[in-house]
């Protein structure tokens, strides 16, 4: 009984070390250096709709469907003090954290819920 007490006991103090490392979320300038540079970009949406995004340095950001699901639209960009908003044409602004998510992915985060995944 000892003996599985002790194992116990050493299995949950080296569990915390074996998880995987946190996300970290990106400071807007490198949300910025990273994405708002004028270079395409894959945007995924929960449900898997795909997306080549592309963000100016002067603000301005469209769309464009991968495939046959999604509608192509044109909006405009800033930065924030946590992320980055971003106003689509016709629709209200949105704010937003990003949050590494593996290599060259990263979550895109309203909040709490997961919005969509950006890679490179």
């Amino acid at each position: 009984m000892r003996t599985w007490i002790a194992s116990a006991v050493v299995v949950a103090s080296v569990a915390p070390c074996l998880a995987a490392p946190a996300a970290t979320r990106l400071a807007p300038a490198d949300i910025q250096k990273t994405f708002f540079n004028g270079q395409p970009f894959t945007s995924a949406t929960p449900s898997n709709i795909k997306f080549k995004m592309l963000f100016a340095a002067d603000g301005k950001m469209s769309r464009e469907p991968v495939g046959k699901a999604g509608v192509k639209d044109s909006g405009t960009w800033k930065l924030d003090k946590t992320g980055f908003c971003t106003t689509w044409k016709g629709s209200k602004p949105n704010c937003f954290t990003l949050v590494t998510n593996g290599e060259n992915k990263w979550s895109v985060m309203k909040g709490m819920n997961l919005i969509g995944e950006w890679s490179k």
